[in-house]
């Protein structure tokens, strides 16, 4: 008993900041790792507390039946911030090889074209998505995503959010972020 008292009290104090992403489905409410991911983590943060996030949307769900092409199959969606603000500049890529943390059910990683080209877009993991870490075979160049965080509560929002009309993979319409805001800092 004492020993899962004493665990709980780490895994608390080990905590990083949460944000809170309330959707027109929904919220999703995430646990970033600043320890691991902190370029990425300040990132986001830069994106939720100017607000950028609000007004923004999920545009992008993958599922394994409309990626026909992909030998190597995923399940995420994607949003992204108000379209009509300016992206602040990109950031260097934190690699899953460094951070030590992966795409799992639940991850809040950030979408990318190339390496340390990310800026606001980020998707969340439905399931495991090994081929998304560094290595991973989703992405030709090998260096995988930069995940920083977990969803700690709302993945029904995701599932929903996943299982919603789309065109291909363009989710239609796109779901709504009504706001983004930090809910706590530890």
């Amino acid at each position: 008993m004492l020993s899962a008292i004493l665990l709980a009290v780490l895994a608390t104090a080990n905590a990083g900041p949460h944000v809170v992403i309330d959707t027109e489905l929904g919220s999703i409410e995430v646990e970033l790792a600043p320890a691991q991911a902190p370029t990425t983590v300040a990132n986001f943060l830069r994106y939720v507390e100017a607000r950028r996030y609000d007004g923004g949307q999920f545009h992008r769900t993958v599922t394994l039946a409309n990626q026909p092409q992909n030998k190597v199959k995923i399940e995420v969606i994607q949003g992204g911030a108000n379209p009509t603000g300016q992206d602040f500049a990109p950031v260097p890529l934190e690699r899953t090889r460094d951070t030590g943390l992966r795409h799992r059910d639940g991850t809040i990683s950030m979408a990318r074209d190339g390496p340390d080209t990310a800026t606001s877009d980020f998707f969340l993991c439905i399931g495991d998505q090994p081929e998304l870490d560094f290595g991973g075979k989703r992405n030709p160049d090998g260096q995988g995503f930069a995940a920083f965080g977990r969803v700690v509560s709302g993945m029904d929002v995701v599932r929903a959010i996943q299982k919603s009309p789309a065109r291909g993979q363009t989710l239609t319409p796109p779901v709504l972020i009504r706001s983004a805001v930090v809910r706590s800092r530890n």
